[in-house]
């Protein structure tokens, strides 16, 4: 046992001292990640042949019709679910995801709550509902890298880079494509591009995407291939085509969220939820298939077909409800492979009104839905340069890829400036939060109010009179004395100078000169709202007081903008690599 500790201490010192060591661990951790990917995926898809008339190599979305009796598996997969939660006490806990594990615990996630949500979203998706598998491939990365880090007690900052590598990973792994995958780790779940997490990201990203080609995954878009040179002309119109996406897309993210709002008001329990919503997808299902499960095959369906843009409408209009109704009753997946879909059909939708404007073809059509497929996918889930990669991966066409970013800025432009957030932040702002993005914020949330107060043991009684208290505290011992009444309680904050001024009377109690009687912290507050309070109240010092008014502390406003400076300086440096 003693060699066993020896070479864990010295694994620990090389990962925490060396960023080589760092991107040594990152390498089994993309293999990992690359692997659950595959294995995940396969469950739903065994699932889905088990439960539908699929062919060997037929996917759910693909089919031209299901039969009646087999769309009872929908709400089926409802209660199945319902079952599950129970079975696992999920109901009623929240369940931290790879972005808010990054943005607010610094990376820590719990094994347990990723196994729940990976088991709810392959049944969710393995019974046919309008969901895709990207939250349980990016969760089980993530946890991966989250537990290798906790055990080699790594910094905040390589943790959460190492999060993200795993995340990136499997992404990288379910779409054949480590680029993109690389940048949905820097986007989306590190929420910046650093130095620090280039090696590491890049590392796990090529090792989940040969682990998974290995087991036989195939590329994402296999077939999807370039259509006509893309002109500079072409530029302004795929801007016009990122604007509607954005537009579509905050439509899309707040039906959702309307959805789940309209169902709390029923009157049935939440864990029985998704049982109605597999219901309401029935007559949709039995509309199109094409609603069904993550619309993989639907979207290559569709690219390789030129269908009628009615029928094209009516596809999208239908994935959006179903979607809508699936993430709203309670089916637990994401919004990624759903969005890539109904962007291939915005774009060729797109495409065929400016040919209808114009009389003539001006943009191509397979073009138009790759564009449309990365803009209306950066509108919902972020990542322009993400989805960018995807398309530059697929097609091997940088001319396109050059239009997906185009189009992909002036969406994720118009979404952040009029929306704010993408599908993920969007439902932690739902639920009271307040991040945007991946982005480190938790040392803030960390930096509270009670670690920073300095501890006052007894408060000075507001009866006291002016004459014992020029007594007790003499010109030049201290600068402001907190006081409390009769019971204990917050009465307010004295400058000592102020009970020295001329014209008092000596008998007059001194909680008479008190100020800031209104304004005070509770000990959990953050540094923002610590900093926000001493600016309203205009003051230079507050005190700290507990639920039950009882005097704990005092804070300063020169502390505490010191204490914030060093930590931004702290995060700022982990950002960096400079340990």
């Amino acid at each position: 046992m003693s060699i066993l500790r020896l070479a864990y201490a010295w694994v620990r010192r090389k990962v925490r001292a060396s960023e080589v060591a760092l991107v040594l661990l990152a390498i089994p951790i993309g293999a990992g990640a690359g692997l659950l990917s595959v294995v995940q995926g396969a469950i739903a898809r065994t699932l889905q042949h088990v439960l539908f008339p699929l062919g060997a190599d037929q996917r759910l979305s693909a089919m031209a019709a299901i039969a009646p009796w087999a769309l009872l598996a929908l709400p089926l997969g409802g209660a199945m679910l319902a079952l599950f939660s129970w079975a696992t006490r999920a109901r009623g806990r929240h369940m931290v995801d790879a972005v808010e594990a990054n943005a607010l615990h610094g990376g820590r996630m719990s094994l347990s709550d990723s196994l729940v949500i990976s088991g709810q979203t392959i049944l969710s998706n393995g019974f046919g509902a309008s969901v895709g598998l990207e939250a349980a491939y990016a969760q089980m990365g993530a946890v991966l890298a989250s537990i290798a880090g906790g055990w080699l007690r790594l910094r905040r900052g390589d943790l959460r880079v190492l999060v993200g590598a795993g995340a990136g990973a499997a992404i990288a792994g379910a779409f054949g494509a480590p680029l993109a995958g690389a940048f949905y780790a820097f986007e989306i779940v590190i929420g910046a591009y650093t130095p620090a997490a280039i090696a590491p990201v890049a590392a796990a990203a090529l090792t989940g995407v040969l682990v998974a080609q290995m087991l036989g995954a195939q590329p994402y878009l296999v077939n999807a291939v370039a259509g006509e040179p893309v002109l500079t002309h072409h530029y302004l119109l795929y801007a016009g085509l990122g604007a509607l996406a954005a537009i579509l897309g905050i439509v899309l993210m707040r039906g959702v969220a309307e959805t789940e709002a309209l169902a709390r008001r029923l009157p049935v329990r939440a864990a029985w939820r998704p049982v109605i919503g597999g219901l309401l997808l029935i007559p949709l299902a039995w509309l199109s298939p094409q609603v069904l499960s993550a619309g993989h095959g639907a979207l290559h369906l569709d690219l390789e077909y030129g269908l009628p843009l009615g029928f094209l409408a009516a596809i999208f209009i239908v994935k959006s409800a179903a979607s809508a109704v699936s993430l709203g009753f309670g089916f637990r997946g994401g919004l990624f492979f759903a969005s890539l879909f109904l962007g291939s059909l915005l774009g060729h939708i797109y495409a065929g009104l400016v040919a209808l404007v114009a009389g003539t073809a001006v943009i191509d059509p397979q073009n138009a839905g790759l564009v449309g497929m990365a803009a209306f996918a950066v509108a919902v889930v972020g990542g322009p340069m993400t989805m960018a990669m995807l398309v530059l991966e697929a097609t091997h066409d940088f001319s396109l890829a050059g239009a997906t970013i185009a189009a992909s800025l002036v969406t994720t432009t118009i979404v952040r400036e009029t929306f704010g957030y993408s599908f993920s932040t969007w439902r932690l702002h739902l639920r009271g939060e307040t991040i945007k993005s991946a982005r480190d914020v938790g040392w803030m949330r960390s930096l509270t109010a009670g670690r920073m107060m300095r501890r006052i043991e007894r408060a000075t009684p507001a009866q006291t009179s002016i004459a014992e208290f020029r007594r007790a505290f003499p010109l030049g011992s201290t600068s402001r004395v907190v006081l409390a009444d009769g019971q204990g309680r917050y009465a307010g904050i004295v400058q000592t100078a102020r009970a020295y001024a001329d014209g008092l009377d000596p008998a007059e109690p001194i909680g008479t000169l008190a100020v800031h009687r209104d304004h005070v912290l509770a000990p959990e507050a953050d540094v923002k709202a610590v900093m926000s309070a001493l600016d309203l109240a205009g003051a230079d010092e507050l005190a700290v007081v507990g639920p039950d008014q009882q005097v704990l502390g005092l804070v300063s406003e020169p502390f505490v903008q010191r204490r914030y400076a060093e930590e931004l300086d702290k995060a700022q440096r982990a950002l960096f690599g400079e340990h």
